[in-house]
């Protein structure tokens, strides 16, 4: 297995490109257990902190599972097979692309959840609000896949989670280029906010129209950060 010491690159997306590789090539076959952290830190030549993000953008795309107190596994499913032209975003073309399915589902889906939700749809927006993990890329994501729940829709549910690889990946570009930037975190809180409480009270218009401001407020982020990367 060859593996390619790392260089001038940011240390933990050569990792996961390169495990991304090994695992779309079958080195790390679906359902193995790949190395420890301590493993691929040698094997990569790099600390532990840049092997563990590397291992959590992996686990965003749903490359890998990781099960508490056992290791990480590559996940069983083909995700070449699922939106693999986009799942990396390389450009501002896959971008605008991704955002633009996004504003014609996701504004939708905010007006269909105002009409449909249930007492507990609104109690597990409102969990998924006010509880903050280590994972904020994974908050963002359970909240809008709380959305589609809500409208009672189990195709809608269906599409949400099969395009979930690229979502994913987009709220992780984006959690990484804010973390530091609090006016923008902060802004994020009050989309939410808003979104939820259009849904709560059932006002449909209002719903599509915070989601829609949203998403293009997101959007406008990733291409920000994408012309500072090149």
């Amino acid at each position: 297995m060859l593996i390619e010491k790392i260089s001038t690159k940011k240390v933990s997306d050569t990792i996961s490109e390169q495990i991304e590789k090994m695992i779309l090539d079958s080195s790390f076959p679906g359902g193995e257990k790949l190395p420890s952290v301590r493993e691929l830190c040698e094997m990569f030549g790099a600390g532990r902190s840049a092997v563990r993000d590397a291992i959590t953008v992996l686990k965003g795309k749903g490359l890998v599972i990781v099960k508490q107190g056992e290791g990480t596994y590559v996940s069983k499913f083909d995700s070449r097979k699922i939106f693999s032209h986009a799942v990396m975003l390389p450009n501002a073309k896959d971008i605008t692309e991704l955002f633009q399915v996004r504003k014609i589902v996701e504004t939708g889906m905010a007006e269909m959840a105002a009409c449909n939700r249930s007492e507990n749809d609104l109690k597990r927006m409102k969990m998924i609000l006010s509880t903050h993990t280590d994972a904020p890329w994974e908050d963002d994501y359970q909240f809008h896949l709380s959305i589609a729940k809500a409208t009672g829709n189990a195709l809608l549910i269906q599409f949400v989670q099969v395009i979930s690889t690229t979502i994913k990946h987009a709220m992780i570009d984006f959690h990484q280029f804010i973390k530091r930037d609090t006016e923008a975190l902060e802004t994020i809180a009050e989309h939410h906010e808003r979104i939820f409480e259009s849904i709560s009270s059932g006002t449909p218009n209002q719903s599509n129209e915070y989601m829609l401001q949203h998403l293009t407020f997101v959007e406008s982020i990733l291409h920000k950060s994408l012309k500072q990367n090149s």
